[in-house]
């Protein structure tokens, strides 16, 4: 554990932490390792359980000594948690993953969120992998975020079947996925395709599919994804004749681009850098409302 990262924790904490939970958590992260499990635990009886404040250079601190990880939108109970798990002896591999795993035995909701949140930082990496694409899996809406958004776990060790079920539920459950961290970086072509599949079905229910998602096709269109960029284009909705814009000119290809031709407006915009996945960056996809 890098005794840096644990050092800008602490600052966040006492930026936001009274004298006395700062002391109680002090002592705490000095005790032996099951009373500071205990401490894990117990946080919420002594902390308060408010939005934490991260100064912009602090945090910017933190996304350079671990790229993509972040503490935005975190309580001080959650960030408490996390950094007392950076006190826990790593020195025997043994005992100490025994120590990770009691805890997410016996953890509920919240303490589960704590720890996977701490993914990143937590010692022999590879070791909670099974943990973490289980909460892949999880109904329980906070897990899944603690997992999937603003963690930058999942990107560098989930294969691309793990990483592409964590995007298309992220999708599905009309999540913001311009905070999956890696998300450029991990596109693939068999994304590509599931997303193709799925925005079929949304719009034989009489669905929409959310603007933003098409950014996972540009890559690879081809002729079976064309029909897709097609399809948006004759929609008559704004939002879907720009996102193909975009995916058009970004791909690269020739087809798509021909066909773009007849929206001379939108590649402008595109092409001009007026028109950019940005624009469609929200926090709720809103994909259940009936649209074209």
């Amino acid at each position: 554990m890098s005794a840096f990262i644990q050092k800008i924790l602490w600052e966040i904490i006492n930026q936001n932490a009274s004298e006395t939970e700062t002391s109680w958590l002090t002592q705490k992260s000095n005790s032996e390792p099951l009373e500071l499990m205990t401490a894990f635990v117990a946080c919420p009886r002594f902390l308060s359980k408010k939005l934490i404040i991260v100064k912009p250079e602090t945090a910017s601190q933190l996304n350079e000594a671990i790229a993509g990880f972040s503490v935005e939108g975190w309580s001080l109970v959650r960030l408490a948690r996390v950094w007392l798990l950076t006190h826990l002896d790593a020195s025997d591999k043994e005992t100490y993953i025994k120590h990770i795993n009691t805890l997410f035995d016996t953890a509920e909701m919240n303490e589960l969120v704590a720890l996977y949140s701490a993914l990143p930082i937590l010692t022999y990496p590879e070791q909670w992998l099974f943990r973490a694409t289980d909460a892949v899996r999880s109904n329980m809406g906070f897990v899944f975020d603690a997992i999937a958004l603003r963690n930058p776990y999942p990107a560098k060790y989930f294969n691309e079947a793990a990483w592409n079920q964590l995007v298309m539920k992220t999708i599905f459950n009309d999540k913001p996925i311009h905070f999956i961290d890696g998300l450029n970086e991990r596109q693939n072509k068999n994304l590509a395709l599931i997303l193709s599949d799925f925005a079929h079905e949304r719009w034989a229910a009489g669905r929409s599919v959310a603007p933003q998602v098409w950014r996972l096709t540009s890559s690879f269109l081809d002729e079976t994804l064309l029909s897709d960029i097609q399809h948006l284009l004759k929609s008559g909705n704004i939002e879907n004749q720009q996102v193909a814009a975009i995916a058009s000119v970004e791909s690269g290809y020739q087809p798509a681009i021909d066909l773009l031709a007849q929206y001379p407006e939108l590649k402008k915009a595109v092409a001009s850098n007026e028109l950019t996945w940005a624009d469609f960056e929200t926090k709720d996809l809103n994909t259940y409302v009936p649209k074209p």
